[in-house]
């Protein structure tokens, strides 16, 4: 069991890994802006801004394992993930996961032009800070886990996740929901290759 600390526990993916790291037998530490108080055995929320250099500072100590699913939201001020990034790299964990987008900065060479030319048109100015993010857990010797567009739903029971040069080719990656992505994330923090991009995949 380890002392995992999740940041953007509020969100789709977030609170996906808040649940599951409980169901295997971890102490989550569940940091957004604004949690819910909670009663759950193993379970600390935390209020922290990745804006606010001390107070996610304090939040992120003593950690073993963070995991990062921070996300953007409409009215985000520019940089929230390279500051969460950032923050992670800060506090030093023994290991360090984040997601991120396929298609995008270490991936775009391996993704088809289509997912490519898709991912750049929908996040335009984000783009960048997604880049530096990446980079940023990358630098530490954490792991970054690209996935293609996310959907609600089940675990899917032939999930996998594989390196960028085992990535199959197609024109276009699978929908994945958030609960698979969750337990990608996981995986590779329990048991996962360091500084390097995996590619999360429902089958």
């Amino acid at each position: 069991m380890s002392r995992v600390a999740v940041l953007g526990a509020s969100g789709a993916v977030g609170s996906e890994l808040v649940k599951q790291a409980l169901e295997r037998g971890h102490e989550v530490v569940a940091i957004s802006r604004n949690p819910a108080p909670s009663s759950t055995d193993g379970l600390t929320t935390v209020a922290a801004d990745v804006h606010d250099a001390a107070g996610i500072a304090e939040a992120l100590r003593g950690n073993e394992i963070v995991l990062d699913a921070l996300g953007l939201r409409k009215g985000d001020p520019p940089g929230v993930l390279t500051a969460g990034a950032r923050a992670v790299v800060a506090a030093g964990p023994s290991r360090a996961v984040s997601v991120g987008a396929l298609g995008t900065g270490p991936s775009a060479s391996a993704a088809d032009w289509l997912s490519r030319t898709v991912v750049a048109r929908l996040l335009k100015a984000e783009l960048p800070d997604k880049v530096a993010a990446d980079t940023a857990i990358l630098g530490m010797g954490g792991t970054v886990v690209h996935v293609g567009p996310m959907k609600s739903g089940p675990l899917s029971p032939g999930r996998r996740s594989v390196r960028l040069d085992s990535m199959p080719r197609r024109l276009f990656p699978p929908m994945i929901s958030h609960a698979t992505v969750a337990a990608a994330m996981l995986d590779a923090a329990e048991d996962g290759p360091r500084g390097e991009v995996l590619v999360a995949l429902p089958k």
